[in-house]
């Protein structure tokens, strides 16, 4: 008999990965996946429209507002927030079926998100990318030219409080150097696969 056949499949882990906008956890999250096998991108369900090039079912999974709370109701969300004036959530069973089959999973989400995963999921990693300061954080925002005034403010009023909450996260990389904090990002993976 073969010893494989024995085994058990091994579940997959579940990595979180939340930052303010404008911090790299979106670039510093696609240099990981593009280079560990065995790891799926969860794409998040949100009610908000597409910006520039992003596509439904790569970027996100765009759907209407009514759409969203039907699955709401439905318990579809394994979490599901309200950011500003739109709708975030991550697929059930999605991620149930990517950790059966032995993957593991990234997620790019916000801190409140992060939160609701580690309760249901208490084996999941939770990683902060903050930025090197709060004046470098301002200097990225309105380097982007998509913020208004008014929602700028509101974007860092959210950050100081994503900050504030990174303490209760397992570990926290400071992206000052996109090549070390990929460097440091994918030393923390490897350390919960071996």
């Amino acid at each position: 008999m073969k010893k494989t056949a024995d085994r058990k499949k091994q579940l997959g882990k579940i990595f979180v990965i939340s930052a303010p906008s404008g911090t790299g956890k979106t670039t510093l999250a696609d240099i990981l996946l593009r280079s560990r096998r065995g790891f799926v991108r969860s794409v998040s369900y949100t009610t908000r429209r597409p910006r520039g090039n992003e596509r439904n079912g790569r970027d996100y999974q765009f759907i209407s507002r009514a759409d969203f709370l039907k699955k709401i109701n439905k318990s579809f969300f394994a979490e599901w927030a309200k950011v500003y004036t739109n709708y975030y959530g991550t697929s059930k069973e999605f991620l149930g079926c990517a950790l059966k089959s032995g993957k593991n999973v990234m997620l790019v989400i916000d801190t409140q998100g992060g939160f609701q995963i580690h309760r249901i999921f208490p084996r999941s990693v939770l990683i902060f990318i903050a930025p090197p300061s709060f004046k470098e954080l301002k200097r990225r925002l309105a380097g982007r030219g998509t913020e208004k005034s008014g929602s700028m403010a509101k974007r860092l009023a959210k950050a100081r409080k994503e900050i504030r909450e990174s303490r209760q996260y397992d570990h926290v990389v400071i992206n000052d150097n996109l090549k070390e904090a990929s460097f440091q990002l994918k030393k923390i993976v490897t350390s919960y696969l071996k």
